[in-house]
C-alpha cells in the first residue's frame, strides 16, 4: 500500500512563519510536523500559519497534533493559524468538536 508523505515548506518573515503542508498528517508524519513547528518556536514569531491547501488526509493523531501545536504556540506567545483548510477537514473538525480549539482563517491574512 502506498502511503503519501508530508512535505513541509517553510517561509519566514519578522511577523510570521508560514509552513505550507502537502500530503497526509497522520501517525507516521505528525512527529515531523511537530518538529517543524518546534523549530519555528525557538524564536517565535507573532503568527505561525499552517497552509493546509495541499493536505489530503488527517487522522486522529494529526488532529491531536494540531491541538497540541496550538497550545505550544500559545505558550510561546505566538498564534497558530490554519489556513486553506479543505471541506473534508472542516467537517472532521466539526464532528469532533475540535474546530473551536483551533484558529482557522480561510481568507487571506492582512
Amino acid at each position: 500500500m502506498h502511503r503519501a508523505e508530508l512535505s513541509i515548506h517553510a517561509q519566514r518573515t519578522a511577523d510570521e512563519a508560514v509552513l505550507s503542508l502537502a500530503g497526509e498528517i497522520d501517525m507516521l508524519t505528525a512527529a515531523r510536523l511537530s518538529a517543524s513547528v518546534a523549530e519555528v518556536l525557538v524564536t517565535p514569531p507573532p503568527r505561525i500559519v499552517l497552509d493546509m491547501a495541499d493536505v489530503t488526509f488527517c487522522d486522529s493523531q494529526g488532529l491531536g497534533t494540531l491541538v497540541v501545536l496550538t497550545r505550544n504556540a500559545s505558550r510561546a506567545r505566538s498564534l497558530l493559524i490554519l489556513t486553506n483548510v479543505g471541506d473534508f477537514l472542516l467537517r472532521v473538525l466539526d464532528i469532533t468538536g475540535l474546530r473551536q480549539a483551533l484558529t482557522i482563517r480561510n481568507e487571506p491574512l492582512a
